[in-house]
């Protein structure tokens, strides 16, 4: 495919939406017919130093998004997919990137820095690129700083991306030659080379600290050495621990107080660095000697870089050193709780920048009395805290920094929190958070941009709506008020759906969900308009967690209709058949489509008869396939161990649904193959706590329903005795308990 990708790159970033999207799919064209020119091309547009920087930094981010991702699954196949190239190609794409660590741009260096550590990351632990390490040590002795810094960025990432575990000897061999000079004798070199290393490392990145750009703290996608040497700093610290502390204190001292606002954010950004790592005990009365100092740095300190790294700071403390898990003494107490507060919601309406960071400490203060009962520090100031997110989202410059979505995730964060004290504060934010939604549905004809600000606020809407569903509907004092707002909501979430966009999608289908388990077997009233959207949730394959929330919700739907569901099963089953036989679909979907299955047999009990001859071959193929793999690697262990779950889940809910029907001997035909699987998933000895706890529950469920049918069939199962011995004895209490009602239930089958 000939192809300007240097223009097509630009072209993907050009504010016309329609150029962009021409561009984005001539790129992803080209990636599903090429994939080798397609990584060659990128790797090539990176490391050219002629090209435009917009167009580097992009190529970078989509090659490292073409080896990576957040979900497990499709970070599998990533691996494998880079992992089956042709090794001359995969051979040019990291000289090419290795060639970028010296480049003069930074920005393609860091994102070269980050591609390496993914490569790295799939390559090592396969035994490949064993001369990497190497490679990068040797550039530690380049004059030039930039190619140290990207080298020192790098070995930074790889900490991250690759486990001690993976390296072999040879490469330990060659990181200790060149930590010789500041390391003492090691018996495990693989394990403590950060540790022997500190005297001469952490000067080195202390110093780096003090390299900040002037305007870093406007560009969002801001990278420089200060950052890089910040994020090694923390990295460092997760991974020696208290050693770090006297290290890095002295400079923290040396520098909080002095005239120039670099030396001041350097120890502010180097305290915020440490803070998860070492332990509690060593933490908390630097903080608490620091906690005033940095509270009013936060309202006085002239520069705005400092003030941005003190929110990001305050935010820190309050996730490391804040909650009911500490056994230290608390940071926070009832004397200085009013003053931290004053102080974020002061900060909130500081520069954008400045104000997220302050979103982001105040989110993370309210997560730390998630626990605290019915007494909660912050109720006392629930209506201004409120009060001031609901300001802070409506500022004009909210679509800044991602101030508005840290303004309404803080906002969720706080509800979620709450105690039934404030409870009538969060009923008043029903109204006000619907006439919001109300007003995005009232936009006259929009520009492509302007569609995409509006899903992106009816989504963050629709989040908050639902974190406050969760909240007033599960509690009795508030639910029955709660609901009479019911309808309003219900009809303003079936507009968003007729949006069509599959971001909101996802977050009306999951605020749906909670108002279905909130409103129980009156939201019946609800189904016939939105059954056709709950069709098209679960027909989505490209959006596949679209489809797999909407699953999910037709599990919630099931739990409050019950039996009221019958009339929508056919289309529902129809269509999770589909899904199931699928290659489109993404795998991960496909265990709660299983599970699904249990939740529609439990809703409508014996009336799952008609679908039975579909779902049980499908339940069998699938039990004998997961059974029988051998996972090569934690993440297909995982994905197995999910996959066997919801199988033994659509069997429990199939077993209860019937149980007490005249109709269960038509599940007697099935029962030998139920106990085949649990005899295979028995002799396999890789189940996890959570597949062996509804593994017997299983059991205990055939047992019941079946009654003395299943007795001789248990009887002549190859392990059940064993595999109930070995539940009754674990340390696990829920498997434990699984086990004993098991144990119950069998008996009275075996013995008739």
């Amino acid at each position: 495919m000939s192809l300007d990708v240097t223009q097509i790159l630009l072209s993907a970033q050009s504010a016309d939406g329609s150029i962009r999207k021409h561009a984005e799919e001539s790129l992803k064209q080209f990636q599903e017919q090429n994939l080798p020119g397609f990584l060659l091309s990128l790797s090539t547009e990176l490391a050219t130093n002629e090209k435009p920087e917009e167009s580097r930094r992009l190529a970078g981010l989509i090659l490292k998004n073409a080896l990576d991702a957040k979900e497990q699954h499709r970070k599998n196949e990533l691996f494998q997919r880079w992992l089956a190239l042709d090794a001359g190609v995969k051979a040019q794409v990291k000289a090419l990137l290795l060639q970028t660590l010296s480049s003069p741009v930074a920005s393609a260096r860091s994102t070269s820095s980050q591609v390496i550590a993914k490569i790295a990351g799939i390559e090592i632990p396969q035994k490949q690129w064993p001369e990497l390490i190497g490679s990068l040590l040797s550039n530690i002795h380049q004059v030039q700083p930039n190619v140290k810094q990207a080298t020192l960025e790098t070995l930074g990432y790889l900490c991250e991306e690759v486990s001690p575990e993976a390296v072999d000897q040879d490469q330990i061999d060659i990181l200790d030659e060149y930590s010789s000079e500041f390391t003492a004798d090691s018996d495990v070199p693989c394990y403590y080379f950060i540790k022997q290393a500190l005297p001469a490392l952490v000067p080195m990145l202390l110093e780096t600290l003090l390299k900040q750009e002037d305007d870093q703290d406007l560009d969002e996608g801001a990278w420089n050495l200060a950052m890089a040497g910040g994020t090694c700093l923390g990295l460092v610290a997760r991974t020696v621990g208290d050693d770090i502390v006297p290290l890095v204190m002295p400079f923290v001292e040396e520098n909080i107080t002095k005239p120039e606002w670099r030396h001041r954010e350097a120890a502010t950004y180097a305290f915020g660095s440490i803070l998860e790592g070492p332990s509690a005990d060593k933490l908390t009365p630097l903080v608490n000697v620091a906690l005033n100092f940095m509270l009013s740095a936060l309202v006085k300190d002239p520069n705005n870089h400092v003030k941005d790294t003190t929110a990001w700071t305050l935010g820190r403390i309050f996730e490391f050193l804040h909650g009911s898990a500490l056994e230290t003494a608390p940071v926070i107490t009832a004397e200085n709780c009013q003053q931290i507060l004053t102080v974020l919601l002061q900060s909130m309406k500081d520069v954008p920048n400045v104000a997220e960071k302050a979103c982001g400490a105040l989110y993370f203060l309210a997560q730390g009395y998630v626990d605290a009962g019915s007494a909660s520090p912050l109720s006392p100031f629930f209506q201004d805290i409120v009060q001031s997110l609901l300001v802070t989202s409506h500022r004009e410059d909210a679509g800044e920094s991602r101030l508005r979505t840290a303004a309404y995730e803080t906002l969720n964060e706080v509800v979620r929190c709450s105690t039934e004290e404030t409870a009538p504060i969060v009923m008043q934010l029903v109204p006000v958070i619907m006439m919001e939604l109300h007003n995005t549905l009232e936009a006259g004809k929009l520009s492509t941009d302007e569609r995409e600000k509006r899903s992106d606020l009816q989504g963050l809407l629709c989040g908050c709506l639902q974190v406050i569903i969760q909240k007033l509907g599960g509690m009795e004092s508030t639910k029955f008020a709660f609901l009479q707002y019911a309808d309003q909501m219900m009809d303003l979430f079936l507009r968003v759906f007729a949006c069509r966009n599959a971001t909101v999608h996802e977050e009306a289908m999951l605020a749906i969900g909670a108002l279905a388990y909130a409103a129980g077997s009156n939201f019946a009233k609800y189904m016939a308009q939105f059954y056709q959207y709950l069709e098209m949730g679960l027909q989505n394959f490209e959006e596949y967690q679209v489809c797999a929330i909407t699953v999910g919700v037709v599990g919630d739907l099931c739990r409050a209709l019950e039996d009221k569901i019958l009339p929508y099963c056919d289309g529902i089953m129809t269509q999770l058949l589909k899904d199931l036989s699928s290659n489109q679909l993404h795998r991960s979907v496909k265990p709660p489509i299983f599970s699904c299955f249990g939740d529609i047999a439990l809703a409508i009990g014996e009336n799952f008869e008609k679908y039975l001859i579909y779902a049980m071959p499908m339940l069998q193929s699938a039990a004998d396939l997961s059974a029988h793999t051998t996972a090569t690697d934690d993440e297909m262990l995982d994905y197995t161990n999910q996959l066997r779950n919801g199988i033994l889940e659509a069997y429990s809910g199939i077993l209860q649904g019937f149980k007490s029907s005249p109709k269960t001997q038509l599940l007697m035909p099935y029962a030998p193959h139920i106990l085949q699987f649990l005899d295979a998933l028995h002799n396999g000895k890789d189940m996890d706590d959570s597949v062996m706890k509804t593994a017997i529950g299983v059991l205990g469920d055939l047992a019941d329903t079946l009654g003395v049918n299943a007795g001789p069939l248990i009887n002549q199962s190859t392990s059940s005795k064993q595999f109930l011995d070995e539940c009754l004895s674990s340390d696990d209490p829920l498997v434990k308990e699984s086990a004993d009602w098991a144990r119950i239930a069998i008996s009275r089958a075996v013995s008739g």
